[in-house]
């Protein structure tokens, strides 16, 4: 077991020799300064490789602990080789360039690319071939949008493109060089329902009638039952006889 986990590190050190010390653009990466590739984006493109998703973090930092951690530089999240077979030169524009170069984007910067064009503090990675630039694009959006970049127009304007290897790196590019997908329109969200009113009940009450509380009667004499009070007869013969 611990032979195989061997053989696994020594493999690993190799892959990493071979991406930071001679061919970072083969895997669609651009070292930072000193030649650094953060740890993130190299991680992403070794598990872009056939047979190598299972690599982690931690297995990275068993190549650095290894016989091989002379060959590396480890800093602030970011790894780079002692030894450099590349040059990457962001001084000397391009000469020769395919009419056409690819560049994927992620889906909420498509309206703004179309708009206003590409533009990065960072070098912007581009490549003459489409699944590169796919795979590039891939590691920020699962489902990028594909643009193509018309050079010889661009460069006339005075867009400097710069070559690394098998990628042109490029600051900025004016919107009326790039073609791609028509942005979809948007459309709105839909609206939750409003929730209707009940409608009245009808009252038991017709128009001009009201409900009379026997206990709110101004006359203390209706308020027992709606019964007559004693003595009423007497009263009422009375009444009768001093009309006569």
């Amino acid at each position: 077991m611990r032979k195989r986990t061997q053989i696994k590190v020594t493999d690993l050190s190799r892959l990493l020799i071979y991406i930071l010390v001679h061919r970072p653009d083969e895997f669609g990466l651009v070292p930072e300064s000193a030649g650094f590739v953060p740890l993130r984006e190299l991680l992403r493109a070794v598990h872009e490789e056939p047979g190598w998703g299972y690599v982690r973090e931690g297995h990275i930092r068993e190549v650095l602990m290894g016989k091989d951690r002379d060959l590396f530089v480890f800093e602030d999240d970011r790894l780079s080789s002692v030894d450099k077979r590349w040059h990457l030169d962001l001084q000397t524009p391009s000469e020769n360039l395919p009419k056409i170069l690819f560049i994927a984007i992620r889906r909420k910067a498509h309206p703004h690319v179309m708009e206003k064009g590409l533009f990065s503090e960072k070098p912007l990675a581009l490549s003459a071939d489409r699944d590169m630039a796919l795979r590039i694009g891939r590691r920020r959006d699962q489902k990028p949008i594909m643009l193509e970049v018309t050079t010889g127009p661009a460069r006339q304007q005075g867009v400097c493109f710069y070559t690394f290897g098998d990628l042109f790196l490029v600051r900025e590019i004016p919107p009326e060089f790039i073609s791609g997908p028509p942005v979809p329109e948007e459309i709105p969200e839909p609206q939750p329902p409003k929730k209707e009113k009940p409608a009245p009940q009808p009252s038991i009450l017709s128009g001009g009638t009201f409900l009379l509380d026997p206990q709110r009667d101004p006359d203390p004499s209706r308020r027992r039952d709606g019964r007559k009070p004693r003595g009423w007869k007497e009263a009422s013969r009375k009444m009768r006889r001093d009309k006569e």
